[in-house]
């Protein structure tokens, strides 16, 4: 699933379209059944940002598109009227450019959702306390797992839930009662500075996620993985240097 890091990366492109009318077009027949075209066509776009793992693309007349990529949405910003093979989502044109959504299926004219939203971990500063405080909400709770909660810190996922918590030397297996403020803040903050160093860069560190069996980085030892609450979500950690 996208995360926050590739989400800013998202609203970074589309900043190209942004003061433009757009024509708005819905390709797919499950994003034409919600009559955005109607909606949003010859408006003109006046922002997008990265909330969490959602993009909000405000346009004029105070009109919101949440856009949630869930596990394969991507979006495209390429030369206008470039060849077209599939149905997208949604296409935004410009006078240039038009951006292209594929397979993001949550398209609505709402931004309530993103109210429910923890801090954003890609804030600059992040608010740290207020995503400590949230954590600490269910203390019997695997930090592993509250770290994906969007209600207590926005835009981690499990890429980025595995290598925080294996930089601050913390298994995701420990109760959030169990860790120390002081290993918290330095999860998030580790969190904080891979996922900000994603967008600067458009590259993923990948040392722990997704390298079950293989040497740990640090140690040697063979990194394990296992699902992880209710979502079973794949935690991947090393069993010697994450206490």
């Amino acid at each position: 699933m996208p995360e926050g890091d590739s989400l800013a990366r998202a609203a970074q492109r589309l900043q190209v379209l942004v003061g433009e009318r757009v024509e708005v077009e819905t390709p797919h027949p499950r994003a034409a059944v919600k009559r955005l075209a109607e909606r949003l066509d010859g408006r003109r776009l006046l922002g997008v940002e990265a909330a969490g793992k959602n993009l909000l693309l405000r346009f004029e007349d105070g009109v919101v598109l949440r856009s949630h990529l869930r596990m394969s949405g991507r979006w495209q910003v390429r030369p206008k009227g470039s060849r077209l093979v599939g149905r997208p989502w949604l296409i935004l044109r410009g006078a240039e450019r038009e951006a292209v959504l594929w397979n993001g299926p949550v398209l609505e004219l709402d931004d309530r959702a993103v109210r429910r939203l923890g801090p954003d971990i890609l804030s600059q500063p992040p608010d740290l306390h207020a995503m400590i405080a949230n954590l600490r909400c269910d203390p019997r709770r695997a930090i592993g797992d509250a770290l994906l909660d969007q209600r207590l810190v926005a835009g981690i996922g499990n890429l980025w839930k595995a290598e925080a918590l294996w930089e601050a030397r913390v298994s995701p297996w420990r109760g959030v009662a169990e860790v120390s403020d002081e290993e918290l803040r330095a999860v998030l903050q580790a969190a904080h500075q891979l996922m900000t160093a994603s967008v600067e860069t458009g590259r993923e560190r990948r040392l722990v996620y997704n390298r079950p069996g293989r040497g740990c980085r640090r140690c040697g030892t063979p990194i394990e993985s296992r699902g992880q609450g209710d979502a079973n979500r794949t935690a991947y950690w090393c069993p010697m240097c994450q206490a």
